[in-house]
């Protein structure tokens, strides 16, 4: 694989040249945005590592003009940025794969590659000799570089193995709990991760609790009584009072959880807010609830619609389609309604296959 990297400072460069060196990959360089397009021309790169700020054209004029390019626009392009959020939104419309903060580290730089050009762990799989290396100091940092990031990635993906596995059970536990919902928290963090890619791309990588937030929106429903959550018919008023206090309940019971601190904690509590404020727990109204809550009351009404429940069948999926539609600016976000017009194809995807399993 051939990376470019294109910066103007050249201490940065050769961080960036060590970082990829330990591995199977071909390193290129270039200082500013007009080299890189000679480069370009001349070689087409697999990806490139592009910096957001350099002289002249800076990283997102640059990204803009390979993205309209038919000869690269498919080349992955990860920008480097120690920028707000407007620079961040600037390079989420030039098209760019993928936005890395500086001050970053190379295992996250690393797996950002990876997942771009779908290597899976294979960039550090195959080491090769640093050769060439007059400054013997870099030579030993780039290969005490290469076992660190041995290390790390392998304790990283034990880590996360193990929260995945233990928050999947608590979801798991709490389907057999409740009845009719078996498989539904995996099936709208599906949908919710869809929906969220198409608004920003960039959301899941600066908050990768929100995934977990998602497949536990229900948790507080341990605390509501059977006999409300497997009711056959309608809820009363009290029994529905009751109901809606499993967010609140939720948020409490997973408060402190520093998996879930930040923006999957606002999804357990706010994922029944409504667009207009007549939601529950706190009557937000509009972009006051949190993007992620928004977008997953879209994908939980969705699911909830095209499944089966104890008090009735599953909707056909062009009947909860009509729903959202309609919904929009009342119940919904009209950006996130807007979302799953864009992406409904996929998510119907995801609805036949969970139905087929």
């Amino acid at each position: 694989m051939r990376i470019l990297l294109v910066d103007d400072e050249p201490a940065l460069r050769e961080l960036l040249r060590v970082t990829f060196e330990g591995a199977d990959v071909v390193v290129d360089e270039a200082a500013s945005a007009d080299e890189a397009q000679a480069r370009i021309e001349l070689a087409p790169p697999d990806l490139v590592v592009l910096d957001l700020r350099m002289p002249g054209m800076g990283g997102v004029e640059l990204c803009t003009v390979l993205k309209a390019s038919e000869a690269t626009r498919e080349i992955p392009i990860v920008l480097l940025t120690g920028a707000d959020e407007q620079e961040a939104e600037r390079a989420r419309l030039a098209g760019a794969e993928a936005l890395v903060r500086k001050p970053f580290s190379p295992l996250e730089l690393l797996a950002v590659v990876e997942r771009l050009t779908n290597r899976g762990s294979r960039l550090l799989a195959a080491p090769r000799p640093v050769q060439g290396r007059k400054d013997e100091e870099l030579l030993l940092y780039a290969r005490d570089l290469q076992h660190m990031l041995a290390l790390e990635r392998r304790q990283r993906a034990l880590l996360e193995s193990s929260y995945l596995e233990t928050v999947t059970a608590l979801a798991t536990a709490l389907e057999w709990k409740d009845a009719g919902t078996h498989d539904h928290s995996q099936r709208v963090m599906r949908y919710a991760l869809e929906l969220l890619a198409v608004i920003d791309p960039y959301f899941v990588e600066r908050d990768r609790g929100i995934e977990y937030g998602f497949l536990l929106h229900d948790v507080g429903k341990i605390g509501i009584p059977d006999e409300i959550l497997q009711k056959p018919g309608p809820l009363t008023h009290a029994e529905r009072s009751h109901m809606e206090k499993h967010t609140i309940l939720g948020e409490q019971m997973l408060t402190g959880v520093a998996l879930l601190s930040g923006e999957g904690l606002n999804v357990v509590r706010s994922h029944h807010e409504r667009w207009d404020g007549r939601g529950y727990p706190d009557q937000l109204r509009g972009a006051e609830a949190p993007l992620g809550a928004r977008v997953f009351a879209v994908a939980d009404t969705l699911d909830a619609m095209t499944s089966d429940r104890p008090y009735r069948d599953a909707l056909d999926w062009s009947v909860a389609r009509d729903v959202i539609v309609s919904e929009s600016g009342r119940q919904f976000d009209p950006d996130v309604v807007d979302a799953f017009s864009e992406c409904e194809e996929s998510l119907f995807e995801a609805h036949l296959a969970s139905v087929a399993a």
